[in-house]
């Protein structure tokens, strides 16, 4: 019995030996300071509240920014989404799934693929005819949005006004006086 235990213990050490450490891209997550990945360096995941992302090199992960703006000008392998703000992607960058933006303008340089779908909700997307997109292009102006609201915000306007005037009619002079 006590020969088993000793094999199994030196066979557990054996493979501990022998292993080998996984190495992987440090995730990136900033509030208030922006995250910058070189032309030669990789970053999983890259996450940022209230500061910019510009990736140079490459996302292995996903780019998240809310309230700030996303610069690619190398390889994002899985989505990019930003929450208002821009994304810009220069000439020959890759998106490998989704890029979204929620109140923001995206602008794509020349050949720019994105490897599936490319919306834009309440913002607005420029780019050439050489941009690639593996699926669905979704544009969804803000003024869909703002335009219902501007009767109602009209109406009001109206009523606070006749309101006053007819206020300013009964009471020349502000009262106490």
């Amino acid at each position: 019995m006590m020969k088993r235990i000793l094999a199994v213990c030196l066979l557990a050490a054996a493979f501990s030996v022998a292993a080998t450490p996984a190495h992987a891209e440090p995730d990136a997550v900033q509030f208030f300071s922006n995250i910058n990945v070189g032309s030669d360096t990789a970053v999983h995941d890259a996450v940022c509240f209230f500061c910019n992302v510009n990736i140079l090199g490459e996302a292995k992960g996903d780019v998240v920014v809310f309230f700030g703006n996303i610069h690619i000008a190398g390889h994002a392998d899985h989505d990019v989404v930003n929450f208002f703000g821009s994304i810009s992607a220069e000439d020959n960058a890759q998106i490998g799934q989704d890029m979204v933006s929620f109140f923001g303008l995206v602008r794509l340089g020349e050949n720019v693929s994105v490897g599936k779908d490319l919306v834009a909700m309440f913002g607005m997307i420029r780019a050439p005819e050489s941009v690639t997109v593996g699926h669905d292009r979704v544009a969804f102006p803000g003024w869909i949005l703002l335009g219902p609201l501007l009767p109602v915000v009209l109406i009001v306007w109206l009523i606070v006004h006749v309101i006053r005037s007819n206020r300013r009619r009964m009471y020349p002079y502000p009262p106490g006086m």
